[in-house]
Parts: C-alpha cells; sequence; structure tokens
C-alpha cells in the first residue's frame, strides 16, 4: 500500500498534465493510518458526472476513535449507515468548496440522501472497517490538470471530512441513537399494523405538511397545524423506545379520505405514500407508517402496456381488442389506470392508493344520467367503485382514495375521514346517511377479480445501445435510459430519491437472471430484492460504486412494465 506522500508526489506530477493523466492515480493510500483511501475508478473527462468516479475511504472499526455502534439487526444497521452517508454529505458540504474547476472537477460529495432512511451503498460496513464512497473531482483548467487546488483537496479536506463524519469525538452519540432509535420504533409499528387490523398509522403531533410542492422538508412548526386523530380511530401502541405512542389508526378495507379543497386530503395520502419507509429525525412523519405493500397507482396517458389482463376493468371493446392481452404504447387514461392496479396487484400490493386528482374520471365512476344515456353493454369499462368491493373480498387488497368531488363512493365505503383544516374527522355514519338517502345504483358485476400471471422474456431486455455497449443511466428522478430506450416513471410516484432509480437501472438488468418462460413477474422481482436484502444493493452491478439506495419490488415491476420492446408470456393462474 502506497502513503499519502507517494499521492503528493503523483499529483504534483500531474499539473497542467491533460485530463486523462489522473489515471495513474488509482491504487491504494494509507493516510497515516487515520483512514485507507482506495482510488478505484477516475473519470477521465472533467465535465463527466459524480457517479463515473468512485472513491473508497476506509477506517477500521478496531480503532477506538471511529464511531462505531453495536449492529444486531438488519434495521440497526440500516439506520447507522444511513445516519453515516448524512455525515459524510453535510461535512463534504461544509468543508470542500465549490467552483474550483471545469464541469464537475473540485468537489468532494457523495450521493445526497433524503427524508426516509434507506440502505445505501455509499456506506458499507464488515466486520473490520466501515467504508465510504465518494467522488472527489480532480480539479481541472479545461481539461488540463489543477495539481495545487487537487493538492489542498486531498491532504486537508478530505481528512478534515472523515475525521467530522466518522470519528467519534465529532458526532454527538445522542444524535446517532435518536437516529437509530426512530427507525426502530418505526419498523416496530409497521410490524405490528397487521395484527390490529391496520394498513396505516398516523402519530398525533405529526407534521404532514411540507415546505413546499418542491421540497419534502417540513413546513415549519409555527405555520402547521398538528395531526390529531380522532377519538374513534385512535390507538395506543407502546413503542421500544419512544414509549406509549398514540395516533389514527386505518382499518383495512375501503377507505375515503374527503374534505373541502387545501385541507390537506393529499397531504394525509402522499404522507402514505411515502410511508411505506422510515422517516429521519425531524422529518414530523417519524411515527406515520404504512403497511410496506402499499403501492400509489394513477392513471397517466400515453404510458407502455404489455400483454396486461385488463379485463377485469375493461372488456368489449370496439373492433374485438382483446383485454386480457392488451399492449399498448400510447393507453388512455382508463386503461393505464386499470394496468397499473393490476400490474401492482400482480406484484403482491396489499393497499392501492389513489388521488381523485390523478384518476381517471370514466374509470372511476359512470354518474346516474350517464348510465341512462349509455347502457351497460354500450359501455367498455367496468369502473373502479363497481369493482373496489370485490377486489377487498377476494384479494384481501384494501383502497385508499382521496376525493372531493365523487360522493357515491360512500356507498361502498368502510371508513370515511374528512380532512377540514389539515385535521381528520371520522364522519363514516354522515357519510352512510347520505349514502342511504341517495339514487346510486351500482352496476350488476358477474365476473370475478382475477387475471393471468405473466413470465418475462429475457431475450426482450437490451440494455446496450447501436455501438454494443451498456447503456444504463438515470436521466434524473423520473426518467431511465435504457439501452435504446427512454422509460418515463412519471406515474410510478414512490421513487423518492435519484439514487433508487439509479439502482433500478441496474436492477432491471439484473433481474434477467430470473426470466425464463416458467418464473412469473411477481417472482422474478421478488428474488432481486431476497438477493439485495441477503447480499447488499452492490449485488445487482458488477462495478462498485456509491450511487444507490434500496427500491422495493414494485417500482421494480413497474418499470418493467414501462420498458418498450419488452415481452411476456401469459399463464392461467391456478
Amino acid at each position: 500500500m502506497l502513503d499519502d506522500n507517494i499521492l503528493i508526489s503523483k499529483l504534483r506530477s500531474l499539473n497542467g498534465r491533460d485530463y486523462g493523466a489522473c489515471q495513474d492515480l488509482l491504487g491504494e493510500y494509507d493516510f497515516q493510518n487515520k483512514f485507507k483511501l482506495i482510488i478505484h475508478k477516475i473519470p477521465k473527462d472533467p465535465y463527466a458526472p459524480p457517479h463515473t468516479g468512485v472513491y473508497r475511504i476506509q477506517v477500521s472499526r478496531v480503532n477506538k476513535q471511529i464511531i462505531d455502534y453495536s449492529i444486531d439487526s438488519r434495521i440497526k444497521k440500516r439506520a447507522f449507515t444511513d445516519f453515516l452517508a448524512r455525515k459524510f454529505y453535510d461535512a463534504s458540504k461544509l468543508i470542500s468548496l465549490k467552483n474550483r474547476g471545469t464541469g464537475y472537477s473540485g468537489a468532494i460529495t457523495i450521493d445526497k440522501p433524503g427524508q426516509v432512511i434507506l440502505e445505501r451503498n455509499s456506506v458499507v460496513i464488515s466486520d473490520k472497517y466501515i467504508e465510504v464512497r465518494c467522488f472527489i473531482g480532480i480539479p481541472a483548467r479545461g481539461r488540463k490538470v489543477n495539481s495545487r487546488v487537487a493538492e489542498k483537496m486531498f491532504l486537508e479536506e478530505l481528512p478534515k471530512i472523515v475525521l467530522q463524519s466518522l470519528y467519534k469525538k465529532n458526532i454527538e452519540l445522542k444524535e446517532l441513537e435518536t437516529h437509530i432509535h426512530t427507525a426502530e420504533d418505526a419498523e416496530f409499528l409497521r410490524n405490528e399494523l397487521d395484527a390490529l387490523g391496520l394498513v396505516a398509522f398516523v402519530s398525533n403531533g405529526s407534521i404532514l405538511p411540507r415546505k413546499s410542492s418542491q421540497s419534502d422538508q417540513p413546513m415549519e412548526t409555527s405555520r402547521v397545524v398538528l395531526f390529531k386523530s380522532p377519538p374513534s380511530l385512535e390507538v395506543a401502541l407502546e413503542l421500544p423506545n419512544a414509549g406509549l405512542t398514540k395516533g389514527m389508526g386505518i382499518p383495512k378495507g375501503i377507505t375515503l379520505i374527503t374534505g373541502g379543497g387545501y385541507h390537506g386530503k393529499s397531504t394525509l395520502l402522499s404522507t402514505l405514500e411515502s410511508s411505506v419507509y422510515n422517516h429521519i429525525p425531524g422529518d414530523g412523519r417519524e411515527k406515520c407508517v404504512s403497511l410496506y405493500e402499499s403501492v400509489k397507482v394513477r392513471a397517466y396517458s400515453g404510458r407502455n402496456i404489455i400483454k396486461t389482463d385488463i379485463s377485469t376493468f375493461i372488456n368489449n371493446l370496439p373492433l374485438g381488442k382483446d383485454t386480457k392481452s392488451f399492449s399498448s404504447n400510447n393507453a388512455s387514461g382508463s386503461t393505464s389506470q386499470a394496468a397499473s392496479i393490476i400490474e401492482a396487484v400482480e406484484v403482491g400490493a396489499r393497499v392501492l392508493l389513489m388521488d381523485e386528482d390523478t384518476c381517471a374520471t370514466n374509470f372511476m365512476n359512470r354518474d346516474q344520467k350517464i348510465k341512462k344515456l349509455i347502457k351497460k353493454e354500450d359501455e367498455p369499462i367496468t369502473t373502479y367503485i363497481d369493482k373496489v368491493g370485490q377486489l377487498f373480498s377476494e384479494k384481501s387488497v384494501s383502497t385508499i382514495l382521496a376525493l372531493g368531488g365523487v360522493g357515491d363512493y360512500f356507498d361502498v365505503s368502510d371508513l370515511v375521514i374528512k380532512m377540514k383544516n389539515y385535521q381528520p374527522i371520522d364522519e363514516t355514519d354522515r357519510a352512510h346517511e347520505i349514502s342511504n338517502s341517495s339514487l346510486y345504483e351500482p352496476e350488476k358485476i358477474d365476473s370475478g377479480f382475477d387475471f393471468y400471471d405473466r413470465c418475462p422474456l429475457p431475450e426482450t431486455i437490451t440494455s446496450k445501445n447501436t455501438r454494443g455497449k451498456y447503456n444504463l443511466k438515470a436521466k434524473g428522478l423520473n426518467r431511465i435510459h435504457f439501452g435504446l430506450e427512454n422509460i418515463d416513471l412519471k406515474d410510478v410516484e414512490q421513487i423518492i430519491e435519484l439514487s433508487q432509480t439509479k439502482a433500478l437501472c441496474y436492477g432491471l438488468e439484473y433481474s434477467k437472471k430470473y426470466m425464463n418462460n416458467e418464473t412469473t413477474l411477481r417472482e422474478v422481482v421478488s428474488q432481486v430484492i431476497k438477493d439485495i436484502n441477503q447480499s447488499g444493493l452492490d449485488v445487482i452491478c458488477n462495478n462498485i460504486n456509491g450511487n444507490f439506495s434500496f427500491f422495493r419490488e414494485f417500482e421494480l415491476a413497474f418499470v418493467l412494465n414501462r420498458l418498450n420492446g419488452f415481452d411476456l408470456e401469459q399463464k392461467v393462474n391456478n
């Protein structure tokens, strides 16, 4: 192993040379036994984005000066590594100066964590060491190396960042414990939901509103109404760390979230969407949890659909188009929503989350006047209102729907929560009284809620471009370049961090190893998640990187379903 003096010598020899000469720095360097730096991969261009470079910092867990924690559970390990990733990000943002070179050069950074506690491969823990994977942009003037600034970055700034984020003298143990205890309590809550007959829990005192539509951070407490459960829905639980906690429990079944505009319907639903993960301390939603298998679905005109059995909702199309094996590269609002529901249930969704604002109107309900004008035999769509009860009774899939303009759903609801000034009110009895006096007539439905399983064909997934090179890139939170295709993910609303999108690119390619004519889509994505749980996120990529965070099987399945050219074979359920 080389030492930091040799690194200095190498850096100085690069001054003024073409940026490609930086490859001479690859290797391992010992920084006076404080940490080891492994320069694993260096971009050949200063304009290359951060994820193309990999710098690995290792500190020994034997070193008593290093922050450590007794890890005896998966949730503790996840929370500990998440905490360290945040500390390294904050330290690099504070210590590393900006705008010191061309393109991305001159920066020291790590993948930015969001508001939830996720497994990440930017920080990896083994029995012997803690490893942080970051990006160090060697400074350049144009495409020429600037060694003077590089020397300052490696010899002054990087050691400060390591000391600030990994050495115990600079970390409040109480802050670390709070982070881990917060994750443990949320996980405990989620694990208790089934036994309590619930699909979600929202703690009293939670801060649900966000700072803005562009920020997932909490609104300032001086401007916010703290959440308080209505007495009829209040549940009390004893948490391992926080002790007695009370809040609103949402039971299994069909729940409506209603109320006037701007009173908090979508805010509550958004909380349930993100609460499939555990929130960080200070987020305001730390004790808000949903079942892991809660999936947000919506209409999205123009999306890709591949051999999906949507006949439960849509049948008898003009010109005899088959809806038991429906495909389209430009789906309508109603067919896109029908497909999204089937795709979610196919992979194991237990709760469907919907917002009236993003649903197809003709898919959700037909009012009595329309029914008089357009008879059932002339309407290919069986609306969701006429299927939602069957979905729960036959498939045990609950629905939580935020709505403000379709009162007919009172007739099929088990629970009606009215939001007023961001506070929930149990209006179930009143809603059912209104329902009993209304003229709503449900459609007569003969068919059950069933569909074909689908088996993906690996040869239809092509990740290489026209030059035969792999092309797997996240182009923002909701778009992936995969091979020759662009995958639009704007309707996949539970992707919450860019690092998840990056991981999904590789998860998609990795999933091919489990595909054949016999293995169902659900089995394929479940196996991918099983591998990640057993071996970590590195398993989905042949090359070491620090750019991934955990995703669920639902998001992976949704990415597959939106890939143009992807194909499957259907098989009849037993």
